[in-house]
């Protein structure tokens, strides 16, 4: 009891990188609050796979092995979820903000009438002290996102309705392993205890699915265009930076609606967080939105014709000039000067 949960997601027989990556923070979470982490797999022909969730530090893997888990549907798996939290009564609950998290958070948030904070950029314990009642909370869940268009940065908090749940996009926690040599428990989840005749009205028939055929995520060097860009044609001159110098072209979200860029190539709080050894922000303003996708990036330049663009702030270096003008001389003597 009152524990730090994560759902974990399968991804072609494996375990999601943004459920490891929320292991890694549920990790750090559960030492603040000095309790256990404890995750949970649904699935079918999933025997071992407490082998990959255990390093990232899981102290106890709840495991669901059964045909009628697999592929995921909504109303098998809320309902052994649902089961299963009404009966270890976890103080916090993490999911993906994937396809699968999006429709299982809400539904058991709901179910146990505890709320749900969604997308969030980060995750903290504190306390909280309500005047008006006279209260004072400790080590409640703080749940950060932007908010109102990414004008403001919202911390949300749950003081009196549990678990307290939250889902998370991949990228925007960090995934790492916590001891290749951490010990955990096993325990086996009895889904026939759980799962009622009328769950299984849905039946997966066909599945079809396309992978993305673009990569930024793991791009080490990304040249990102935003609304600044001007048009679709100029923005094509990234295009030819990005070839260059061995990068993948990324783009705000101003610059997707305006159908400069797809949106596989959206970096941001809407679309993929980032962080390259190198990002090269070509007329993007910089609003929280967009920098809560790259702030992370070991080395920014930022390239932009208004020096009071909130980009230069988290900048290392500035080039204030017409990005028209700028990136086709960088390309120039990028392949002058080198090999």
């Amino acid at each position: 009891m009152n524990n730090v949960f994560v759902i974990c997601e399968m991804d072609e027989g494996k375990v999601a990188d943004v459920s490891l990556e929320l292991l890694t923070k549920g990790r750090t979470l559960a030492n603040t609050l000095k309790c256990k982490l404890e995750a949970v797999v649904l699935g079918h022909k999933i025997s071992g796979i407490e082998k990959e969730i255990i390093p990232y530090g899981a102290d106890v893997v709840h495991i669901g092995d059964d045909a009628r888990l697999a592929p995921y549907t909504t109303l098998p798996h809320s309902a052994v979820i649902n089961g299963l939290f009404a009966e270890t009564k976890p103080q916090i609950g993490l999911l993906g903000a994937t396809t699968m998290g999006r429709d299982l958070g809400p539904r058991v948030s709901s179910a146990l009438v505890s709320g749900l904070t969604a997308d969030c950029t980060a995750l903290e314990i504190g306390d909280h002290e309500d005047k008006k009642a006279g209260k004072n909370y400790k080590d409640l869940l703080y749940q950060i996102r932007p908010a109102f268009g990414g004008n403001i940065v919202a911390t949300i908090i749950n003081p009196d309705c549990r678990p307290q749940m939250a889902t998370v996009r991949e990228g925007v926690m960090k995934k790492e392993i916590f001891s290749p040599n951490h010990k955990g428990e096993v325990k086996t989840i009895d889904v026939s205890k759980y799962i009622k005749p009328e769950d299984l009205v849905v039946k997966v028939i066909e599945r079809h699915m396309e992978k993305s055929r673009v990569n930024i995520k793991n791009s080490s060097i990304i040249v990102s265009g935003g609304y600044g860009m001007g048009s679709k044609e100029n923005f094509n001159v990234l295009y030819d930076l990005a070839e260059a110098i061995g990068a993948e072209v990324g783009a705000s979200r101003a610059a997707v609606d305006a159908g400069y860029a797809e949106h596989d190539r959206q970096v941001g709080q809407t679309g993929i967080t980032v962080r390259p050894k190198l990002y090269i922000a070509c007329g993007i303003s910089g609003q929280i939105q967009h920098t809560a996708g790259m702030e992370d990036s070991a080395m920014v330049i930022a390239i932009n014709n208004d020096v009071n663009a909130p980009i230069n702030k988290i900048a290392d270096y500035v080039i204030t000039g017409d990005v028209m003008e700028i990136i086709p001389k960088m390309i120039k003597f990028y392949k002058k000067n080198s090999k």
